[in-house]
Parts: structure tokens; C-alpha cells; sequence
């Protein structure tokens, strides 16, 4: 096992350090995962009930092979989801995540898309939810090789603070090589818009539910591309914004 980290480490710049402490010994290495060449993988990640959760992945996708990831973050104390990918020529990464917490939660989802093969794509996107004093962070990495030419690569980073002692933290990162890419990154931060609070409340619902309502509207459409059995994440984000609204 190696030595905890530090906040001096960029990718555990906002990490809950002491929270990690009490499970670094016990984690098991990244989980390997290999995608062949042409296969299309979809998982859905959910949360467990333990206040801590460090998840952490290392996948490689072969040429012309398809990864897409859903994922919620919703640990009481501390949710990690760590994530490095590889791309071959043709492959595509496709994540879509919520962080949701509040009282002194620290959610972060860290990634990091090696983009090593020509014509590969990424399309990342993420949303938090935070109340009270919870923070929510998102780093996200390109790393564009040389041989990573036709690279196109998306972040899309959203949040919205419910308290004034919420943080949200959004770090986008790109370090390419190549000459012939299309790499794009956008965050934003805000609050719930006081005129669709109003207008929600004109047809009838209470304060809280409206917020519930309005907050699952901008977290719900992450699952939109599932194809299949959503495996209850919807009903899980919908149960863990409600409790923070």
C-alpha cells in the first residue's frame, strides 16, 4: 500500500484527507478494466451506505470500443470517484455523474482521459448538488499524446449550491501534444432561480418540493442515455436530493 496522500497532490487538492485515512489500508489497487476492440460496455455506479467511498478505476479501451459510465456520489462523509482512462483509435468514454450531499460531505469525482489513438472521443459530464457545508469537486484531465490526432473531447461541469457555506471546486486540465484536436471544457456554478421557485409554488407545491423538483430536473438528465434497467439511480439521486432540499 502506499503512503497516504496529501493535499500538496494536485489530484487530492480538495480531498477530506482525514475521512480517507480511515480506509487507505484496507483499499484494494484501482480495478483493471479492458475493453476489447469494437466491444460496447455500459455500468452503472452506485453508492453503498457507508459514509466513506473511494471507488477507483483504470480502463483501457481498445480500437473502435465504447464505455459508458453512470455514476452517483452521495457518501455521508466522504465519496471519491477516480477514474483513468485510455483511448485507442476510434474508442469513445462516455461518463456522466452526480455529486449530491450536504452537512459536511466532500464529494469528488477525479479523471483523467488519455487520449492515445486517432479519432478518439470523450464526453464527460457532471453535476453537483450541494447544501449546507458540503463541498463538491470535480477535476478532469485531457492528456492528448502525439498519436492522438482527431481527438474530440468534451467536459460539461454544473453545479448548484442550495447553501452559502456549500463549495463547489471545478478544475479542468488539458495537456496536449497533438495539433489536430478538439478539446472543450465549460463550468458553471449558481442557485436555484428564484422565479421558477415562484412560478412552482403559483401551481401548488410546497417550498421544499420545489426545490425537490427543480434540482431532480437538473440532475435527471444524465441518465437520460441508460440503455436498459437504470438500476434505481434515478430513484437514488431523486431520495438524495429530496433529503437535502
Amino acid at each position: 500500500m502506499n503512503a497516504l496522500p496529501t493535499r500538496k497532490l494536485e489530484a487530492y487538492r480538495y480531498a477530506d484527507v482525514a475521512a480517507l485515512a480511515s480506509v487507505w489500508s484496507d483499499l484494494a489497487p484501482p480495478e483493471s478494466i479492458a475493453i476489447a476492440a469494437q466491444q460496447n460496455v455500459q455500468q452503472i455506479w452506485l453508492p453503498s451506505a457507508e459514509p466513506v467511498q473511494v471507488r477507483r478505476v483504470e480502463m483501457t479501451l481498445a480500437a473502435g470500443a465504447t464505455a459508458n459510465i453512470f455514476a452517483l456520489n452521495t457518501a455521508s462523509t466522504y465519496g471519491r470517484i477516480e477514474i483513468d482512462v485510455t483511448l485507442g483509435d476510434g474508442a469513445h468514454f462516455g461518463l456522466d455523474a452526480a455529486n449530491i450531499g450536504g452537512g459536511k460531505a466532500t464529494l469528488e469525482i477525479v479523471t483523467t482521459v488519455r487520449h492515445i489513438g486517432v479519432a478518439a472521443t470523450s464526453r464527460q459530464a457532471i453535476r453537483s448538488v450541494l447544501g449546507d457545508t458540503a463541498t463538491g469537486s470535480y477535476l478532469g484531465k485531457f492528456a492528448v499524446a502525439r498519436t492522438g490526432q482527431q481527438t474530440d473531447s468534451v467536459q460539461s461541469v454544473k453545479a448548484m449550491l442550495l447553501d452559502r457555506g456549500a463549495t463547489a471546486n471545478a478544475k479542468p486540465e488539458l495537456e496536449i501534444y497533438a495539433d489536430d484536436v478538439k478539446c472543450a471544457h465549460g463550468a458553471t456554478v449558481g442557485e436555484l432561480d428564484p422565479d421558477q421557485l415562484f412560478y412552482a409554488a403559483a401551481r401548488g407545491l410546497d417550498p421544499a418540493s420545489a426545490r425537490a423538483l427543480l434540482l431532480e430536473g437538473f440532475v435527471g438528465g444524465l441518465w437520460s442515455a441508460i440503455d436498459g434497467d437504470d438500476q434505481g439511480i434515478t430513484d437514488l439521486a431523486r431520495t438524495a436530493l429530496k433529503a437535502i432540499a
